[in-house]
């Protein structure tokens, strides 16, 4: 299925057939973001919560892909199953649902899609909401396969600064990226991973939306370009550098990966170089 599909598109699905709609917004205030509707959910959504729950816990860096076993226990007790149709959203956009969008791709999930403009587009669409979440009623049956190449440690990140083949593209503002600014999280160096290149999130989304694929094209383009055999995506903490990857995937770019720990561990991280 196609991993971005419009408010209109997910109301007409939930006419046809049974879908799972997962709540990802996270309290974290993106840069930029505008303000969040803390309040309003879309009906039926069940709360996706990758900051505090779908996370490994003993990981000191933020929402970090959790083991295989923790996240299929976890989406069984929400009562996935190996053949739900999963759409997420978030509630201040199209900024933290790709991560999770990506998150079931590495388990292996083909049969998930992102709302584009998420909560804000629901309802200028004027569809229903509601003020609480679904409760799972069931435990179902989810058993992904965790696929290590679609998160990669900072280890597999320095590895790859002196591959020809491989390009790490940097979802942050250009001030951040060269250093202009100082990080919002303290202890944490400014700069950027030598030899990577810059693709701010932002340049990507229309007021809440991602822009149409023939917008993103050549935005994408000028950053990536098929001469590398692999793309990896950071940003402060893991997930705007998700929307970047979305677009590239939406683009026809293969052989994408996140670099989970981002700019949170490299920049506090005094044994890996920074440009």
């Amino acid at each position: 299925m196609s991993p971005l599909i419009t408010a209109e598109q997910l109301h007409q699905l939930q006419q046809q057939q049974d879908v799972v709609i997962l709540d990802a917004s996270i309290e974290f205030q993106i840069p930029s973001e505008g303000e969040k509707d803390k309040v309003n959910k879309i009906p039926n959504a069940l709360r996706f919560d990758y900051d505090t729950v779908f996370c490994d816990p003993n990981s000191p860096l933020p929402h970090m892909m959790p083991s295989q076993e923790r996240f299929n226990q976890l989406a069984q007790e929400l009562g996935l199953n190996n053949d739900s149709l999963i759409v997420v959203y978030d509630n201040s956009g199209t900024l933290a649902a790709p991560r999770a969008w990506w998150m079931f791709r590495a388990m292996g999930h083909q049969r998930i899609a992102v709302l584009n403009g998420g909560l804000p587009a629901w309802k200028e669409a004027g569809f229903a909401t509601t003020l609480d979440y679904a409760k799972p009623s069931t435990i179902g049956n989810f058993s992904g396969d965790l696929d290590p190449n679609y998160f990669l440690t900072a280890h597999q990140v320095l590895a790859a600064i002196e591959d020809k083949h491989s390009l790490t593209v940097d979802a942050r503002s250009l001030a951040r990226f060269n250093g202009e600014v100082a990080e919002p999280r303290e202890g944490v160096r400014s700069g950027h991973i030598p030899n990577s290149a810059c693709l701010p999130f932002a340049q990507l989304i229309k007021g809440y939306e991602l822009k149409p694929i023939e917008q993103l094209q050549p935005i994408i383009d000028a950053i990536l370009n098929d001469r590398q055999s692999q793309y990896i995506f950071s940003c402060g903490s893991g997930v705007t550098a998700a929307i970047v990857l979305l677009a590239a995937y939406l683009c026809g770019y293969r052989n994408l990966a996140v670099y989970d720990g981002s700019w949170t561990e490299w920049g506090q991280r005094v044994d890996l170089p920074i440009a």
